[in-house]
């Protein structure tokens, strides 16, 4: 069987591959709320065989979205349609999860399709975001809100109850989102958080906002549920968060519980010159492993054959596929047929199977 195909038991839950959809942002909302897209966007991975799928970004509240147009899940009201797309990925042998998610400085933009700029507080669509210091994203946007020790506890709070709701609507995974300059990524990294009380300066401080979500997320998740954390491994700029970084926060993580730390980068600073070639972000996951969690690889990751050798050399545990998903919803059964390995297809699509 090739590495890629290989069963993974985390904790309770069963994963039947190493194929991870990973979260992409649909900006196909109203409110937060679910539509028959996100149905058919994610129900279609799960026809395709995808192990896990997780939705794009999820705001935990409704300052936390990173455009109006975001998928939340910071009301009751939300919780209906998503439980009608777990309800469906399940059906399908795949398993769901949400990325927990709050866009902090990076909020309150129009979608990328409508220029994605950032939408000034005092127009239509907009509101003020907030930081862990009132320094904007680039020089043209608006200065965030530096949160005070109230504001950090609703975040917390509301990482909390979107836990809570995520229970409710079915999924078995949570993705804690501590990355690409989102809020959690603000407070980790000295370029952003210029903090001087408790939740700022020494690497010690910058963690433990993460390290208190984790764990009022963990008073709600089920033991049995896995965790993870998706991380920015390195800032790409000096002074910023590095590889060391994460792998100290890593070594943590599994202590606290933390089940897999997906390894993505950068994000966090505008002007950053970010090396890209196919499975550039390996060599962070590959480190991350080897302090004893697991791991998931992200990033120009495209071949079956490239993906399964990721597994199979323990560069990682699972692979998370982006644009590759986007372009073919039906990689993991290309994968399988080019691996030479036996899947099981859905009966409606058995007469189009591959066959030698």
């Amino acid at each position: 069987m090739p590495h890629l195909f290989s069963p993974l038991k985390i904790k309770d839950i069963q994963f039947k591959n190493r194929i991870v959809v990973s979260p992409m942002c649909e900006y196909s909302s109203h409110d937060g709320f679910a539509t028959n897209w996100h149905l058919v966007h994610l129900g279609s991975r799960a026809i395709g065989g995808a192990g896990l799928i997780i939705t794009e970004a999820t705001a935990v509240s409704a300052e936390g979205r990173i455009s109006y147009a975001d998928l939340g899940i910071y009301k009751d009201e939300h919780i209906t349609k998503l439980k009608e797309i777990t309800d469906f990925i399940h059906q399908h042998g795949a398993i769901a999860g949400v990325q927990l998610a709050h866009a902090g400085r990076k909020a309150s933009h129009s979608e990328p399709w409508n220029g994605g700029a950032q939408i000034p507080s005092d127009q239509e669509n907009g509101w003020k975001a907030v930081a862990p210091s009132a320094i904007p994203f680039t020089e043209k946007e608006e200065a965030p809100l530096a949160l005070d020790k109230a504001g950090i506890e609703k975040v917390k709070a509301d990482f909390k109850a979107a836990a809570q709701r995520a229970i409710e609507a079915g999924f078995k995974v949570i993705e804690l989102h501590a990355a690409h300059g989102y809020l959690v990524h603000q407070f980790l990294s000295p370029l952003s958080n210029l903090r001087k009380d408790e939740y700022g300066g020494p690497f010690e401080n910058r963690i433990r906002l993460l390290l208190e979500i984790t764990a009022t997320v963990q008073e709600v998740w089920p033991v049995g549920y896995p965790l993870f954390v998706r991380i920015s491994s390195t800032d790409w700029t000096e002074g910023g968060w590095t590889i060391d970084d994460s792998v100290a926060l890593a070594k943590i993580l599994k202590d606290k519980g933390v089940d897999l730390v997906d390894c993505s980068s950068g994000g966090n600073v505008a002007a950053a010159k970010i090396p890209l070639k196919p499975g550039y972000q390996v060599e962070f996951s590959e480190a991350v492993r080897k302090t004893g969690i697991l791991t998931g690889a992200v990033g120009l990751i495209t071949e079956p054959k490239q993906a399964n050798d990721l597994i199979q050399n323990d560069q990682a545990d699972l692979v998370f596929l982006a644009r590759e998903m986007l372009r073919d919803p039906y990689f993991p059964l290309r994968a399988a047929h080019q691996l030479g390995h036996e899947v099981e297809w859905p009966v409606q699509y058995e007469r189009a199977k591959f066959r030698d």
